[in-house]
């Protein structure tokens, strides 16, 4: 598959902005009193709806017309189906091998900083180091990889799901930067070890380049974007929803989700 050298700069440079948001997270983290629930909720629904929308309008679409031109209606239509349900059991079977204690998606808030005691401190120190940036690393590798492929794919397509990923990674850099600062006591070493976790999706994305991209033709390409379209979905439907619900603002996340499905659909349409 040849690629103009602009492009893949474009879909790296996405990628790598969308991972290292962590650290916005981080400087929320450090540099505000309190945690604006409010804007999380509506921020993380938002982003579920640029995914859910893109993913299933867009990214499932494109797959299945790959596809379809080689396998034929009916072979490309179960290959579409098995990609995107083969995407979700990826994504879902490494969520289930990061133990709960380290997952970076669990919530937490800027208030948690004040109610560490020594002995929860010590814990932390003693779990927190390989296991935590190991969990960094394997959340965030495919969400690398899905938005680099989509971005190299289709600009119109990247540039929202980047964005949808970024504002993703920002309560996530919050989750991955309080617990370092409960082990270490140090918010600098903690802001720095959670805008460097994001380093795991611009190397998903090389990963995508080195490995991948020599062996794209119709039946890879769709089998991968159909992939791409199921992890995305996981991702909307497992962390940034429930993620947005443990903030406390039910209705204003699916506000969000409306918003971002009807931002994603007039992207698309001024595309045609």
């Amino acid at each position: 598959m040849n690629v103009e050298p602009s492009n893949l700069l474009f879909a790296f440079g996405l990628t790598l902005f969308a991972g290292l948001s962590t650290g916005i997270g981080s400087a929320l983290a450090f540099f505000t009193r309190s945690t604006n629930t409010r804007f999380l909720s509506l921020a993380l629904g938002f982003s579920a709806g640029v995914m859910i929308y893109v993913s299933m309008i867009e990214i499932f679409t494109k797959a299945r017309d790959s596809l379809v031109v080689v396998l034929g209606n009916v072979g490309g239509s179960w290959a579409t189906v098995g990609g995107f349900f083969g995407g979700i059991l990826f994504i879902a079977i490494i969520d289930r091998l990061v133990p709960s204690y380290e997952n970076p998606h669990e919530i937490r808030s800027v208030e948690d900083m004040s109610e560490i005691d020594s002995e929860k401190r010590t814990l932390a120190l003693k779990r927190m180091g390989l296991f935590t940036a190991l969990a960094i690393a394997i959340h965030n590798f495919p969400e690398g990889l899905a938005t680099f492929t989509a971005a190299l794919n289709d600009t119109s397509i990247g540039i929202p799901i980047a964005v949808a990923i970024a504002i993703h990674n920002i309560p996530e850099g919050i989750a991955v930067s309080v617990p370092i600062y409960y082990a270490t006591n140090d918010r600098r070493k903690a802001f720095m070890l959670s805008f460097m976790s994001g380093l795991a999706e611009p190397l998903g994305a090389l990963v995508g380049y080195f490995l991948l991209l020599r062996f794209m033709n119709d039946i890879f390409f769709g089998i991968i974007f159909a992939s791409v379209a199921g992890i995305m979905v996981f991702i909307s439907l497992d962390e940034l929803l429930p993620a947005a619900h443990e903030y406390g603002e039910h209705h204003y996340s699916i506000y969000g989700l409306v918003v971002g499905m009807m931002v994603m659909a007039v992207s698309l349409l001024l595309f045609l």
